[in-house]
């Protein structure tokens, strides 16, 4: 394989967006909300990104982790990373709560709607990044366009949305969350125009700039996803347009020009996560 673009999947959404960048033209029918493009691969699949458009927010929810999502016959639980790429004036990002909360207040705040008033929702700007590990409360804001970088399962616990007409899972829901406020992580400079925005359990994201040459190591059993954020950004000769995403499995050099940028993303778990029961909600 050495290095080839991953085919996007459009998913509609009833929070999504009727116009997206002409660059997934091919993927959606323009004439029903889009709220994702799935880049998911077969030959890598403990890790999924994905491109988010939000035109509403999306329900208050919560992953289960690898252990919750196991004792429930999954594969594993789910951890997920968020980076922003353009965000309307005044777009938020619910995360976490000012105070910690007992089950029994989680519980009557979601019945009785106070549980958005309880929640933290932080103003964003393209470049912010949020690291979602499982058990947090979170609801990602309208107006947003964002990647998303997870495991790759589809389970979600719906804690609250809005009045929609959408089951709730408020058991396992309440079982997996950690109702506390929300640690931002800190980036970690590893390099020339190089950072490391996330150290997960699950994986690892690096932020690479310019203009500067990366050298990224790569292999069949730990692949790297390659995600251009701006214009500017070459990998073994071919350039990649922002929007696409990629997938190496050898090592890979990698041109990064002024003003362009680039994520990458890696596994640090060897067993694959791919689960698509529909136990729990979707978003």
């Amino acid at each position: 394989m050495a290095m080839r673009q991953l085919q996007g999947h459009a998913v509609e959404k009833v929070w999504g967006q009727r116009a997206i960048p002409a660059i997934y033209a091919d993927t959606a029918n323009a004439d029903e909300p889009i709220g994702e493009i799935w880049f998911a691969d077969a030959a890598a699949p403990s890790v999924l990104v994905k491109r988010l458009f939000t035109s509403e927010k999306l329900s208050i929810q919560v992953h289960p982790n690898d252990d919750q999502a196991r004792a429930s016959g999954h594969v594993c639980g789910k951890e997920e990373a968020w980076f922003i790429l353009t965000a309307e004036p005044g777009a938020t990002i619910g995360a976490g709560f000012a105070r910690e909360l007992s089950d029994t207040e989680l519980r009557a705040a979601a019945l009785d709607g106070s549980i958005e008033d309880l929640m933290v929702w932080h103003p964003v700007k393209p470049g912010d990044y949020f690291y979602v590990p499982a058990g947090t409360v979170h609801a990602i804001g309208a107006g947003l366009s964002l990647l998303e970088i997870q495991q790759n399962v589809d389970l979600t616990y719906r804690l609250y949305d809005y009045g929609r007409p959408r089951p709730l899972q408020l058991d396992a829901g309440i079982a997996a969350a950690v109702a506390v406020p929300f640690a931002r992580s800190p980036v970690r400079a590893i390099g020339p125009a190089r950072e490391e925005l996330v150290a997960a359990p699950s994986f690892t994201i690096e932020r690479l700039g310019g203009p500067c040459d990366h050298h990224v190591s790569a292999s069949t059993t730990e692949p790297v996803w390659l995600m251009p954020i701006a214009a500017g950004c070459t990998a073994a000769g071919t350039d990649l347009t922002p929007g696409t995403v990629w997938l190496a499995d050898s090592p890979v050099d990698i041109g990064i020009e002024t003003g362009g940028g680039m994520l990458t993303a890696r596994a640090t778990q060897d067993q694959a996560c791919q689960d698509r029961s529909e136990t729990g909600a979707e978003r």
